[in-house]
């Protein structure tokens, strides 16, 4: 359904699991994984006569990505019980904080093609995680983990300022690149350390008013999220159009089906029945204590950005791909300083590496091999060493295994064949059996002479000196015109 005549509203309420040793609420190990309920205390249980006490590292950690958000910060603040009955809720309730969250009215500007946009932030709060259930869909069932139990989250809520999939893409990257800088999270979204509840409504254009919202639960990945939006749109519009109306509900994402599912009515904050949670006292925070943790932000991507343009000379575009993720830029400067070449491993971080993570769908974190390597894949392709046909080959192999490039040419008999007579030899072989393609050059057509390289580094696997090839080629045809 087309929707010309119709405009998208979007908020998001994305969850961050914190990066802390511990639970929000006791000792346990917040560590990801573990065997089935080995992370679990009497408190994360909610066994009776257990009671909380607060990670003072969850504060911290939540008031850094308020600063690093530009939100303000409350000196006051409280944590309240959120009244609903989940199977992997063990008390039936979460606690989270209502009224008075730690961080509020905060922003965070995404660049978009109309220009830079402030979206805006209602509030970041903290709260616990609830277990998980494992579905036994082969013998019936379901089975209760409270490993997850108790972990610390933060969640960013904002305003619904986001008017397209696009918009809402480049902010949730946006969000997760800010995380990653002030190291508060992993962001491993494939481990549910970030994950979205995406709220989506329609409006007719030049309406004021916004329209009835759904909302899709704990989704986990850019690509699903962004199909999710884009479906619920479509679906939201056909239902308009057919008159229709759009109820407020809970949905769940079918990734495989490529749909969405009614789960449950969407509720209300009065739904919820939150107080004050009489077991955890008062959360009061000092000027000096905000202050302290304000100085100790690291260097964040808009300024590394900026840095990068002007320190090293890196076009726009290039220096916003690469400090978009903590890893890329600390990879990046660690590079540059082994080959003193930071456009070329620009490119290389750009073009190849973001490649194969792609095709690998691993995160930038996970690059394998030490960032010295990369910037000496650089300087073996500037002494001549291997071509950068080889380099891409070496660089495939240092994901599989990470170990010094220099090494890895070596075992594998890379080096570039630089010496004239080798070279010679394989040019007229490739000249005498191409005789049309060297009939094509001598007539104008300059293709002829990259089919006739091509040909050469295929006869060398690719260890024929371009350069040399390129030269010796034009030459020899040349002087027989």
């Amino acid at each position: 359904m087309k929707n010309e005549n119709y405009e998208v509203v979007i908020g998001l309420e994305v969850h961050a699991e914190l990066s802390t040793k511990s639970k929000i609420f006791c000792s346990c190990s917040a560590e990801f994984g573990g065997e089935p309920n080995t992370h679990c205390c009497p408190v994360c249980m909610a066994m009776p006569g257990a009671l909380p006490v607060l990670n003072e590292k969850v504060v911290e950690y939540a008031v850094k990505a308020g600063l690093a958000t530009n939100c303000k910060i409350a000196k006051n603040s409280k944590n309240d019980r959120k009244n609903y009955f989940y199977p992997d809720l063990p008390k039936s309730y979460q606690i989270s904080q209502f009224d008075l969250p730690l961080c509020y009215e905060g922003y965070v500007e995404i660049d978009t093609a109309n220009g830079v946009k402030k979206i805006r932030l209602t509030r970041i709060h903290i709260e616990e995680d609830a277990g998980k259930l494992n579905h036994d869909t082969y013998r019936g069932g379901s089975l209760v983990d409270l490993n997850r139990a108790g972990v610390p989250l933060i969640e960013i809520v904002s305003e619904p300022d986001i008017s397209s999939v696009e918009e809402a893409e480049i902010y949730l990257r946006k969000l997760k690149s800010i995380l990653e800088y002030i190291e508060v999270s992993d962001c491993k979204m494939q481990e549910g350390s970030l994950r979205a509840d995406v709220n989506v409504s329609i409006r007719k254009k030049g309406d004021t008013k916004l329209g009835t919202r759904t909302e899709m639960k704990n989704m986990n990945s850019f690509k699903s999220i962004v199909r999710g939006i884009e479906y619920e749109i479509s679906r939201q519009i056909e239902v308009v159009e057919n008159g229709g109306k759009i109820e407020q509900e809970t949905l769940r994402w079918d990734d495989v089906a490529g749909k969405t599912s009614s789960m449950r009515d969407k509720e209300d904050a009065q739904d919820y029945r939150y107080f004050p949670d009489p077991d955890l006292v008062a959360i009061k925070l000092s000027d000096e204590y905000i202050e302290n943790i304000r100085e100790s932000l690291p260097e964040m991507p808009e300024s590394r950005k900026k840095r990068y343009i002007e320190e090293y000379k890196l076009p726009e575009f290039d220096a916003k791909i690469i400090t978009s993720s903590k890893h890329l830029a600390n990879m990046f400067e660690k590079a540059v300083v082994v080959c003193k070449n930071p456009k070329a491993v620009s490119n290389w971080l750009i073009s190849d590496v973001s490649r194969i993570l792609n095709e690998k769908e691993l995160e930038a974190s996970e690059i394998p091999f030490e960032a010295e390597y990369l910037g000496k894949l650089v300087v073996l392709i500037e002494k001549g060493t291997i071509s950068s046909a080889i380099a891409k080959k070496v660089l495939e192999e240092m994901f599989e295994n990470p170990k010094d490039p220099a090494m890895i040419v070596e075992e594998k008999g890379l080096v570039q064949i630089s010496d004239e007579g080798a070279i010679k030899e394989v040019v007229l072989k490739i000249l005498a059996n191409n005789p049309q393609s060297v009939a094509d050059f001598k007539a104008g057509k300059d293709k002829a002479l990259g089919f006739l390289v091509g040909q050469a580094m295929k006869e060398t696997k690719g260890k024929a000196n371009p350069q040399m090839l390129n030269k010796m080629f034009y030459d020899s045809i040349c002087t027989n015109i």
